[in-house]
């Protein structure tokens, strides 16, 4: 992609990812997700994971998968109120690009 993500759009997509299992979902699996929609490290998703428990917008829990604590993120309460946040505001400034797009170039 050849535009910018900033951290505000990266908080948005993990926050929607994590959303989509009530249970809770783990690191690796969260970062095939985002990668759906844009080129992610690992070393870059797990400090906003970091921010985003930070925040309060996020728990962590451990669960034992085949020998080994895996750790899993659900997100909170805060999480969902800032996810409907984020997904209004999303909502607003993409239609005003969409507009800018379709509307070509004016003199």
């Amino acid at each position: 992609m050849v535009f910018n993500t900033g951290a505000t759009l990266l908080d948005a997509i993990v926050l929607a990812v994590v959303s989509r299992d009530e249970q809770g979902t783990y690191g690796y699996r969260i970062t095939q997700d985002v990668r759906k929609a844009i080129d992610i490290s690992e070393s870059t998703l797990y400090p906003v994971l970091r921010r985003l428990q930070k925040d309060a917008c996020l728990e962590v829990y451990d669960r034992q998968y085949d020998g080994r604590n895996r750790r899993y993120y659900k997100v909170t309460e805060r999480g969902v109120a800032q996810l409907n946040l984020y997904h209004e505001e999303w909502k607003k400034y993409s239609e005003k690009i969409s507009e800018l797009f379709e509307g070509g170039v004016t003199a």
